[in-house]
């Protein structure tokens, strides 16, 4: 297997592996149940509850509570605090009624009391010992979902299953893949219409039949329908890949957490890169590899694809999975600022939309949701390889002068593998029809390794990191019109930026690499406070009401990502440490 530059990764792995414990389950205080959760609930959640990864199908990361505001968030002070289980740590809170839920690495799955931090409960899932062996870092559990009285999660081992809110018990478990293909489930599912859809990335090992979005049945997890992205043999997409034979097409996973749109019963979700990713090393550089790189409209009763929009035929391991937030908006783009636009939008024209930043090139897309149409797009941070998209058409034409052509060519290519965006998610507030970003200024020297395909190398590239000519900072956050796409302000500092909760007050919280987290003004990006947690802010930041009183949870830890953006201030030393942080505003007196 290869596994060359996971190398230290799969070696921590494997000892935590061997720590770990077979389905433990540890009750630690008094059983505590919750309301049932519904799909009403899932689609429109109580203010005070986060049921969901970004809180609503919607992907917006948006909060209506408004406590915390901007004249009283200096006051915010520690709630409570809680060591979490060692790992690459991206994990977001879920709560209900007063009942927190988080998914830790290896699949430890822990509730508290959301006010108190109380362990309730602790559930380890027994995992194979030769894990690592498949898996270059088979840790990573970003997100849980909940449905009734089950908080429902995909494995380590490439298992859909369901545990008891209450007590932690194991409910039921379902097979999707067998793990030594390499399917990686490290981001949890959603919940669409009481259907469980969750994404994998998929190691070369496992061949197109481990890159599937799956379907299971939210009550009993039985398996409803899977979806191949790589088509198969008679299906639309397979000739854009020419003649690679089909057990040769690799890689194209979904390994982020996808949207879903009650109205028109659509998931969307992006896509990865191929493996290798240069594409003259599959014979030619023109094809399309569907669908790679792509955000996909399936019906979530078949599985279906209703349509597909490619953002970018990648060479760089730049890949498009990240967040897709659902709005409906007017459509004004602002010529000035917004490089390509369809020639047929009547400005002001309302539509329902898919938007955002869907890849690590760091350009904001524009689509419109029913049928894909390509609407506006823009750059954000300096990038390199795009150098023109069609308005009429939304066809993508990369930059010749980026490509790879043979072994041991050299691309000054930016953003670098680790993306001007990634894992870190953007957030939308109503209040202003805004969107925000957390982005990085990054380059790198890449050169191409092979010049054919090998299970023996990732990506087939070698990358010499560098932020972005220009600056000095790594680290932005961008505030963008989703009705215009001009950008309204932008923050800049040394250190790389982590993912950005919006509330209904006005404020934005996010972490950075560095260990701060602060809350900034949504009208300026102006810092209204900020506290030094010691450690990077890897995990997705939420806000949640328990008691009558607003807490935000945020958790810190190391992240592939993150450790790569800290390469480049190596003057900024934070700890690793894993930990949750619970914070409020100081407890009314008596």
């Amino acid at each position: 297997m290869r596994r060359s530059t996971m190398a230290m990764a799969a070696v921590a792995v494997a000892v935590l592996l061997g720590a770990q414990v077979a389905g433990q389950n540890a009750p630690a205080a008094p059983q505590r149940t919750i309301t049932p959760v519904t799909d009403q609930d899932i689609q429109n959640p109580p203010p005070q509850d986060w049921l969901t990864w970004r809180r609503t199908l919607s992907t917006w990361g948006f909060s209506p509570l408004d406590q915390i505001t901007p004249s009283n968030v200096g006051q915010l002070t520690l709630a409570w605090a809680r060591g979490l289980q060692p790992g690459l740590q991206e994990g977001t809170p879920l709560v209900r009624d007063g009942v927190m839920f988080f998914p830790n690495p290896l699949d430890v799955v822990q509730s508290f009391d959301a006010a108190t931090g109380d362990l309730r409960w602790e559930y380890r899932r027994r995992l194979p010992e030769d894990l690592n062996k498949y898996f270059p870092v088979p840790g990573i559990n970003r997100n849980l979902a909940i449905y009734g009285n089950l908080i429902i999660d995909t494995s380590a081992d490439d298992f859909v299953y369901a545990l008891d809110a209450t007590t932690g018990q194991l409910a039921w478990e379902t097979k999707i893949l067998d793990y030594t293909m390499g399917a990686q489930q490290t981001s949890g599912p959603i919940i669409a219409n009481g259907k469980i859809i969750s994404g994998r990335g998929c190691e070369p090992e496992g061949g197109p039949d481990a890159c599937v979005i799956t379907a299971h049945d939210a009550r009993t997890g039985m398996e409803l329908w899977r979806t191949r992205l790589i088509p198969a043999p008679g299906e639309p997409g397979f000739d854009t890949w020419g003649d690679v034979p089909f057990a040769e097409r690799r890689h194209v996973g979904s390994w982020m957490v996808p949207s879903f749109d009650p109205e028109t019963n659509l998931i969307v979700v992006g896509t990865s890169v191929t493996s290798p990713a240069p594409k003259f090393m599959f014979g030619s550089n023109s094809n399309e590899y569907l669908y790679h790189n792509s955000t996909l409209a399936i019906d979530a009763n078949t599985g279906r694809i209703v349509w597909h929009y490619q953002h970018v035929v990648d060479h760089w391991d730049l890949d498009h999975p990240f967040e897709r937030m659902i709005v409906e908006t007017a459509v004004t783009p602002n010529r000035a600022e917004v490089q390509w636009v369809n020639p047929r939008i009547q400005a002001g024209e309302r539509r329902k939309v898919i938007t955002g930043i869907p890849g690590k090139t760091g350009l904001v897309y524009t689509l419109d949701l029913r049928t894909g149409e390509f609407l506006w797009a823009r750059p954000t941070v300096l990038q390199t390889v795009i150098s023109s998209i069609d308005g009429a058409t939304g066809k993508v034409t990369v930059n010749p002068e980026m490509l790879f052509t043979a072994a041991g060519q050299q691309r000054f290519v930016c953003p670098n593998m680790n993306g001007g965006k990634n894992f870190q998610t953007g957030a939308y507030s109503p209040l202003t029809n805004t969107m925000f970003f957390p982005l990085q200024n990054t380059c790198a020297e890449m050169t191409a390794t092979s010049d054919r395909p090998s299970l023996d190398s990732l990506y087939a590239v070698r990358a010499e990191a560098s932020i972005a000519p220009g600056t000095d900072n790594v680290g932005t956050i961008q505030a963008i019109s989703v009705e215009t796409g001009a950008t309204l302000w932008k923050y800049e500092q040394r250190a790389g930026t982590a993912s950005i909760v919006a509330t209904g007050s006005g404020l934005l919280f996010s972490g950075d690499v560095s260990g701060r987290f602060r809350a900034l003004d949504q009208r300026n990006g102006r810092v209204l406070w900020e506290t030094n947690l010691g450690a990077p802010v890897t995990g997705y930041p939420v806000t949640y009401m328990a008691n009558g009183r607003q807490y935000v949870a945020v958790s810190t830890g190391s992240a592939l990502a993150t450790g790569g953006t800290a390469r480049l201030t190596p003057e900024i030393r934070p700890a690793n440490a894993n930990n949750l942080f619970v914070f409020a505003l100081p407890a009314a007196r008596n």
